[in-house]
């Protein structure tokens, strides 16, 4: 058996590479805040989402922002957003998640899970628990539904995971995971990578052990998972954080569709390129054969 990294690109994406590799030097490279004072100046600069539910389940409270299509929802995708565990959602993901929910006729819930550093690990992923058991409790009371899929973007990939290893009983029929960042610890050679980078300190800077899975999911007993969906660009910092996660979780006997995008930086499908397109639309049809 031959692996090499080219086996998981599509070779139709060959031609357009050029221009991602264009609009890459365009931009030129971004980090995120590297301390308090610069991450309050990004949030000051960053309209946050205000479209908010409250929900409820076993003595736990959280928010869901909560979109739903045309019609009856063939199933309900559990959603994460991104942004560092610090930055939370904007109405730029509101327009994303009600276009997916449109495309796809299903509903996503999005958790408006609490932020760091003012409110470090355990308070999101204790919120991301607390809205999958919610959706578990009440999704055929809401929707009309029992089909549930789970994913999350960056930030919101990790806790997508973490969830699942909390909820060893879940129904969930699939979790796309998008760039999702599975060692805090900076103990395993991915994890160094980003071992100074400001969003850990902010996120898990008081546990006693950033191994823990529920912090570093990669760490865990990744047994049971649902089919994954691995979407990482070939040039994000956490990509060989993805390939890990997924050959353990292939390891442990799971089901993983690792997919890795040419000329493609962190957080790649939210930008306005072909590549991005083709992801996106890898992501909808995955999910919609997940959810039917």
């Amino acid at each position: 058996m031959r692996l090499d990294l080219n086996s998981f690109f599509d070779p139709d994406l060959a031609r357009h590479v050029e221009e991602s590799r264009t609009q890459n030097a365009r931009r030129g490279t971004r980090r995120g805040p590297s301390g308090p004072a610069e991450l309050q100046e990004i949030r000051a600069a960053t309209r946050a989402s205000e479209h908010s539910t409250p929900i409820e389940h076993d003595g736990r409270r959280t928010h869901v922002r909560i979109f739903r299509p045309d019609g009856h929802p063939r199933g309900v995708y559990l959603h994460f957003p991104g942004g560092g565990f610090y930055l939370g959602s904007t109405p730029q993901d509101d327009e994303r998640d009600q276009r997916l929910a449109d495309a796809l006729g299903i509903a996503v819930v999005a958790v408006d899970y609490r932020l760091a550093p003012e409110n470090p690990w355990p308070a999101a992923p204790d919120d991301a628990e607390t809205a999958a058991r919610w959706l578990v409790a009440h999704a055929h009371e809401h929707f009309g539904t029992t089909k549930l899929a789970i994913g999350g973007f960056s930030a919101g990939a990790t806790l997508a995971v973490t969830t699942l290893l909390r909820l060893r009983d879940h129904p969930f029929t699939g979790a796309v995971l998008q760039f999702g960042t599975y060692d805090l610890s900076g103990r395993t050679p991915a994890g160094r990578l980003i071992a100074d980078e400001y969003f850990i300190q902010a996120y898990a800077g008081d546990a006693p052990d950033r191994t823990d899975p529920d912090i570093s999911p990669v760490y865990g007993d990744l047994r049971g998972l649902p089919p994954l969906l691995v979407v990482v660009g070939a040039l994000d910092v956490l990509l060989e954080d993805n390939l890990a996660l997924a050959s353990r979780v292939v390891a442990a006997g799971g089901e993983v569709d690792l997919r890795v995008y040419p000329e493609s930086r962190h957080g790649f499908t939210n930008r306005d390129t072909t590549i991005a397109r083709q992801a996106r639309y890898d992501v909808r049809r995955w999910l919609a054969d997940r959810l039917s």
